[in-house]
């Protein structure tokens, strides 16, 4: 179990390499001394079912300070593999339905002869936008992560052995769709952008500071859809700029086009 959101109790891990269809699945769990211990359905282990859930009940105060230690850790570990193969790693984070898989799509096709971008995706279940990903030449991983709710530092290192994406190339992270608990866990990117769409309403900045507090970046999405809705778009920036007054902002629609240029010229000069 995640014990620093609660999520992923007995939850299983499975990544997928779409090149291949071979998939890779373990069985986590997180002990209350921060100890993970991850094995197969077919291995033997050395404790117990039962002693393991009992260990992973007796919590301690200190323990989510553990975990976030042990990955953060990884996280080093990761930043450093990228930057010793000179890669961009983005950790792109939304609500549901934000538009994520659309924009990195559309970004994908409009830079496939300027930037080599693979793709790590991340979702509870299925390998539906790998799918689509995968439509766009581009390499992807499709990591599951069961019942948890956001990807971890262990997860990108364990995905990026299989995805193996060149050097001088760019990494783009589709965590799990959560607002919450994608932002405390640091995968070694070397920076985070929030997805906002305007179905979703102006005041998202304030009722989800955190995770808008610790991204670089803000892309809002759909634009071409504000004729039709009632979204303030002045004052979700304003709010956007209360929570983290150097967010940078970008307003696109991966729709009809409007706004990509920002984004592409941001990407073109960050890689």
């Amino acid at each position: 179990m995640c014990v620093t959101c609660g999520c992923s109790d007995d939850g299983e891990v499975k990544i997928t390499n779409l090149e291949t269809d071979e998939a890779e699945h373990n069985h986590t769990h997180t002990l209350p001394d921060g100890t993970v211990i991850t094995h197969s359905h077919n291995q033997d282990t050395h404790l117990e079912a039962s002693q393991i859930h009992a260990k992973i009940h007796n919590t301690t105060i200190s323990l989510e300070q553990d975990i976030l230690a042990k990955n953060n850790l990884i996280a080093a570990q990761n930043r450093g593999w990228f930057k010793g193969r000179n890669i961009l790693a983005l950790n792109l984070m939304s609500s549901p339905g934000a538009g994520k898989t659309t924009l990195l799509t559309r970004t994908i096709n409009d830079l496939k002869h300027q930037l080599s971008i693979s793709v790590i995706e991340g979702d509870q279940e299925t390998a539906n936008d790998a799918k689509k990903i995968k439509e766009t030449g581009s390499k992807v991983i499709q990591i599951n992560t069961g019942t948890g709710c956001h990807l971890d530092a262990s997860m990108i290192d364990r995905g990026l052995q299989q995805l193996n994406p060149p050097l001088n190339s760019v990494v783009m992270i589709e965590n799990v769709g959560n607002l919450v608990c994608p932002a405390l866990f640091d995968l070694g990117e070397q920076a985070k952008v929030v997805i906002l769409s305007v179905t979703e309403g102006e005041d998202k900045p304030i009722k989800y500071p955190h995770i808008f507090r610790a991204s670089d970046i803000m892309i809002l999405t759909k634009i071409d859809l504000l004729p039709y809705l009632q979204f303030d778009v002045k004052k979700c920036i304003e709010y956007a700029k209360k929570v983290n007054s150097k967010i940078q902002i970008f307003q696109v629609s991966a729709t009809t086009g409007a706004g990509l240029e920002n984004w592409y010229a941001w990407l073109t000069v960050s890689s």
